[in-house]
This record gives C-alpha cells, structure tokens and sequence, in this order.
C-alpha cells in the first residue's frame, strides 16, 4: 500500500482531492456519483470511470459500477494532505509573494503535487501556521485535522442586519476578479439593506457605498 501511495499521479491526486471536497467541504456527505465527480472535474464519465477503478485497486476509494464513491480512510488522508499543500501554497503565493487571489489557485494547483513533508512542514510554520487561505478555506493541520466549512451565505442574510465575508464557494478568476471590484474581501463588513421578493437580488453596503448584487453572487459569497 505503502508504494502505490508514493507513486499516484497528478491527476489521481486531483480526483482525490475533488471526493474530499464535494462529499466533505462542500456536501458533507460520505460519497458522491461518477457523474458528479465528472462534472466536477470537467471530464467524461468515462474517463471518471476508468480512473475510479485504479484507485479502487489502490484501495484508496471504495466504489462499485454504478454506484456511489467514497474515499477509504487511506485515500481521505492522502486527499487531505494534498489539500493541505494546496492551500498552504495559496496563502504563501497571496501573503509573501504579492500574488492576487484569483491568481494563486492555478498556480497552487502545481505546488500541492510536491512530495517533500519536511518543505511542506516548514513552509506552515513559516507562514506561522496559518488556519485560513486567502478565500477563506480551513488549512487542514499536520494531523489532518479538517475544520468545518462555512454554511450560511449572504443570501439568507437578513434585511437590516450587518454581517462579516469570511469565504467564497466559486473561487474561479471571473467570480474573484468580480468580488475584487466590488471592493469586498475577506473580513469585509457588509451591511444588508433591502432584498427583492422577484428575483431575490439584494441591495447592500460596503464601506458607506450602496450596490446592487443578484442572488447568485450571494449565494457564493459565506457570512458570520
């Protein structure tokens, strides 16, 4: 077992860390289906379907034709780590080398692939163990450790009270891009004004400046 974990590929790595997100971050279920899992990687069921069957002989997923998938105690270990090297190099590309945070998931997306423990042991107390990555997403620990992820958006958020951005869901460079113009960010305080009963759009405030945002951006954007 030992040796078929060393030696995963890049994108036996990817399909990994998509289980843990979909079935865990995301839906907080134990497994997910193949057309899910396609869907989310972009690819043909197919295709998803050839690559579940080597990490099933891996014993890294538990997974039957047709049926559901989900990750084995070995394969979400190793989906973690890799999600923990991933948002590890987020938050240095973000922090310490000035990138924005609709550039950093590309290029993290190369890093997480990275074998060395002790670089990537040395690189969370460099950045002195950071919890968070700059979307906001829990940085599991050393031993694993998984945070809950944020649940309520700003849809649900209601009318006159004030609430603070603490993540995204959609963390493509078009939706980033967008948050960035409208000058919100993590840890931004946003006060919510009126909702329309029609289309659900929302007016709001930031920094004393009112806009108007449609449901779909508030749907991806997570509150405390």
């Amino acid at each position: 077992m030992r040796n078929f974990i060393a030696m995963l590929s890049f994108t036996e790595e990817n399909y990994l860390k998509a289980l843990l997100h979909i079935t865990i971050e995301v839906e907080h279920k134990n497994a997910a289906g193949t057309n899910e899992l396609a869907g989310y990687l972009g690819v043909k069921p197919a295709t998803a379907t050839d690559m579940l069957r080597k990490l099933k002989e891996k014993q890294l997923i538990s997974y039957e034709k047709y049926g559901k998938i989900s990750l084995s105690d070995t394969g979400r270990k190793k989906a973690i780590e890799i999600l923990r090297k991933h948002r590890l190099w987020e938050t240095f590309l973000y922090e310490k080398l000035e990138f924005t945070w609709d550039e950093v998931h590309e290029v993290a997306e190369q890093l997480e692939h990275i074998q060395s423990q002790k670089l990537v042991d040395k690189l969370d107390k460099f950045l002195g163990f950071p919890e968070y990555d700059p979307h906001g997403d829990a940085i599991p620990t050393a031993s694993g450790e998984l945070k809950p992820s944020y649940k309520k958006t700003l849809s649900e958020a209601a009318e006159g009270t004030t609430c603070r951005m603490v993540a995204v869901k959609d963390n493509t460079v078009a939706f980033l891009k967008y948050v960035s113009q409208l000058e919100l960010g993590i840890n931004t305080h946003i006060d919510v004004l009126s909702r329309q009963p029609y289309d659900g759009s929302m007016e709001i405030a930031i920094n004393g400046k009112n806009i108007t945002i449609s449901q779909k951006f508030a749907e991806n954007i997570l509150i405390v």
